[in-house]
């Protein structure tokens, strides 16, 4: 149900993700801002009942927490600190919510560049996909002050169905999304590479499918990756370039630990293929087109 509050939110970055999360707001009562350079994600978001906003100050000025759901770390710094960066003009107090994928470094250093200037900080990546997104059902791995996060209970309650408190310091949100990305990466590549298997086998792609589903082999990213494998259909939900970026972050964990990753840099080998050969802006699942002398399905 809807409730009225005085609580200001800006999501910033209104990707399958961000707009998941910017709708849930919205549909939860709370006055909701939201921002992107994609003038269809503004006019979506707007015909939700959002406020769009055509500047990021405009966006931001009035909120007491910015989500950010951006790509990267660098995204994250040219919102706060670039040429157009609000980090300075934000309410005092106003907390920022780290939504995007990265290191746990980059947020204990965020943390610190942002309490420097009066503002607190929420380090929140999310899992769930665009469709929990969508319907506010995200699971939410957050670390952060206890204030910060009475403060931000509106804004969590409408976004997440799970709300994680890994711990009070920032960073630890990160880190659990870290080993996230590591299984999700993994178990992509891993389908893929199954798959691939099977039609060089000579085997019906469906029947594998089908068979895989209701058997011991499975994943949640097997059921739900490759279908858009047999579909023919590399519309983006989730990049090669993402895992290219996650796997990435969980390789450089591993060399700052000196921890060895074999799994997850051979994972991540397969997507880097994928990219160098043309394929990083496609969905995930086309992490399958690295494997010679196969004939994939044809688009439906």
């Amino acid at each position: 149900m809807s409730v009225s509050t005085s609580f200001v939110v800006s999501v910033i970055g209104l990707g399958s993700m961000g707009m998941g999360a910017a709708k849930s707001s919205v549909s939860a009562g709370l006055t909701t801002y939201g921002f992107d350079l994609n003038p269809n994600a503004l006019a979506a978001f707007k015909e939700h009942g959002g406020i769009a906003a055509t500047t990021l100050s405009e966006a931001t000025k009035e909120a007491d927490a910015i989500l950010l759901m951006l790509v990267n770390s660098a995204q994250c710094d040219e919102v706060l600190f670039g040429k157009n960066g609000i980090a300075n003009s934000l309410k005092a107090n106003a907390v920022i919510i780290l939504g995007s994928t990265t290191s746990a470094s980059y947020a204990k250093t965020l943390n610190e560049k942002l309490q420097a200037i009066g503002l607190r900080m929420i380090d929140a990546p999310v899992s769930g996909g665009a469709a929990k997104a969508n319907t506010g059902e995200l699971s939410v791995m957050a670390s952060g002050s206890d204030d910060a996060f009475a403060d931000c209970k509106p804004l969590f309650d409408a976004i997440s169905a799970k709300l994680y408190r890994v711990s009070d310091s920032v960073g630890g949100g990160a880190s659990v999304k870290m080993i996230n990305q590591l299984l999700a990466g993994v178990h992509i590549a891993a389908a893929a590479e199954a798959m691939a298997l099977g039609i060089k086998a000579g085997l019906d792609p469906e029947m594998v499918y089908e068979i895989i589903s209701n058997s011991a082999g499975s994943s949640w990213m097997f059921q739900n990756r490759v279908p858009h494998i047999l579909a023919g259909d590399y519309t983006p939900k989730s990049m090669v370039d993402i895992f290219v970026k996650d796997l990435g972050i969980v390789l450089e964990a591993g060399k700052e630990f000196k921890f060895p990753l074999p799994i997850s840099a051979s994972a991540h080998q397969q997507f880097l293929s994928a990219s160098a050969a043309g394929f990083g802006q496609e969905d995930d699942s086309a992490v399958i087109k690295v494997y010679p002398g196969i004939t994939l399905p044809a688009a439906k």
